[in-house]
């Protein structure tokens, strides 16, 4: 097959006429799949909000299936795989479960080692890639050595004659402690000696004008470009998708979404973990009306990776940080080494299977993402130090060997899921969001500002709510 024959056969396969934009892209795509382009080579795409991009890469996810060419989907977190998944009809997978293979020496018992990638001609594609940090935050689930970034390509070019696609919006918030997204950046890629092609599309497709939640992401992200920022606006006119909502409207609001269509469709995106734990208390008891501090039908975020309790599940090689769990039940509570702990099983609706586990009570109102080092470092010492675990004669190896699979100091982390910071909403979508813009001073409300609530914004896929804005923002 010709490159402009692939070409048409992708065109072919979208459910609406491409525009020109998106066009020259499709050229650009099926000229890199074609044997003409080296092997050592990064596609950059960089789409906005609204500009097709997922669409146009399910035409190609069928075009390759078509001609038979192995394809890849990738993505930083579980939930993001699988909203990458249903939108490709095509099965997708977390970057972590995909390249690394384990257990290794760590005190998580995580991932330590890359796999062998022994696919040939194959096309692996990642969305979200603007998560993808250059070093890894989590030094303790996987090499010290390398960042994700770096062995994705390991593990991507060491198979026989791959290409690697990479789906972003540098709009959104940057990895936690990047200025910019290391994935999205070209020089990135040319300082490792790799080939590198870039796209940007900005046109938004016509079954996206209507909305006004696009407006708002639209606008959001081309005033990011003006210097200096203008200042900032929600857009309402005659939008029936964006609304304001304030002071007692807010409980309300969340209500009516919730009886509507349920709380795993609704979402409050905040900017801190302080808030969002106060919104999640205000959510359980005053519209769930959940008087003990967990229940049987409590959703929770997994706050830190966690490799220990899937070793028992068939399948299911790690729990990771961002993924939503389901209270199925709780089986007991209790009270060791200064920490609270419950014995529960819970759901993972993303894999639909059931995992009996023990979970930290302390981390659902912790103000912080996950538990400190200082606090982990003196469980450690408490679990191996205690007789009943470990006889005096033990020695200290084979206790920090018995710690990485000990089921207390490596109890999930979790965190009541109904408000989430921006950072833990990336890569999810909700029918139902809500914004919590109360309390943002005029001057914090600079491009890390302009970044969270384009990121925020574009969560939404139903209904977007703003809630308690400046009056002066909103037109």
């Amino acid at each position: 097959m010709t490159v402009g024959e692939f070409a048409d056969l992708v065109r072919a396969k979208l459910p609406y006429t491409a525009n020109k934009q998106q066009g020259m892209l499709i050229d650009a795509l099926a000229r890199f799949c074609s044997s003409a382009t080296p092997s050592d080579s990064v596609f950059i795409i960089n789409g906005y909000a609204g500009t097709g991009k997922t669409s146009l890469t399910g035409a190609l996810v069928k075009a390759l299936e078509e001609v038979e060419r192995p394809v890849v989907l990738l993505a930083p977190t579980g939930r993001a795989a699988k909203v990458f998944s249903a939108h490709s009809a095509h099965p997708a997978y977390t970057i972590h479960r995909k390249i690394y293979r384990g257990p290794g020496g760590n005190l998580s018992g995580g991932f330590t080692m890359l796999q062998d990638n022994r696919l040939s001609n194959a096309v692996f594609i990642v969305d979200e890639a603007s998560m993808i940090g250059d070093h890894e935050a989590d030094t303790t689930s996987m090499t010290p050595n390398n960042g994700l970034l770096e062995d994705l390509l390991q593990y991507v070019f060491t198979g026989d004659n791959c290409r690697l696609i990479l789906l972003g919006d540098v709009a959104q918030l940057p990895p936690v402690g990047c200025t910019e997204s290391p994935a999205m950046t070209p020089r990135r890629y040319k300082e490792l000696g790799l080939h590198v092609s870039r796209a940007v599309l900005t046109d938004t497709v016509r079954q996206a004008r209507n909305s006004g939640i696009l407006r708002n992401a639209t606008w959001l992200r081309r005033a990011m470009l003006v210097d200096p920022l203008p200042e900032p606006k929600i857009i309402l006119s005659s939008y029936s998708d964006v609304s304001v909502v304030e002071g007692e409207e807010v409980l309300d609001a969340i209500g009516g979404c919730y009886r509507r269509d349920g709380a795993a469709a609704t979402a409050v995106i905040t900017r801190s973990n302080r808030r969002a734990t106060a919104f999640n208390l205000g959510i359980r008891s005053q519209i769930l009306d959940y008087e003990e501090e967990l229940v049987k039908g409590e959703r929770l975020l997994i706050a830190k990776n966690n490799y220990t309790w899937s070793a028992k599940i068939k399948g299911l090689d790690f729990i990771a940080n961002g993924d939503v769990a389901v209270v199925a039940a709780v089986h007991s509570t209790e009270e060791k080494y200064g920490f609270r702990f419950a014995n529960v099983t819970l759901n993972l609706p993303d894999r639909d299977v059931d995992v009996e586990c023990r979970i930290f009570l302390d981390t659902l109102t912790d103000e912080s993402a996950s538990l400190s080092r200082e606090r982990m470092e003196a469980l450690a010492q408490a679990r191996m130090a205690d007789p009943e675990v470990n006889a005096p004669d033990i020695p200290y190896e084979t206790r920090l060997r018995r710690l990485r699979t000990d089921e207390y100091f490596n109890a999930l982390q979790v965190k009541y899921a109904y408000a989430v910071t921006c950072h833990k909403a990336q890569g999810a979508q909700w029918p139902n969001v809500f914004v919590d813009m109360g309390g943002i001073p005029p001057e914090a409300q600079g491009l890390d500002f302009y970044r969270w609530l384009y990121t925020a914004t574009s969560r939404a896929t139903g209904h977007l709510y703003y809630m308690n804005p400046d009056e002066a923002l909103c037109e």
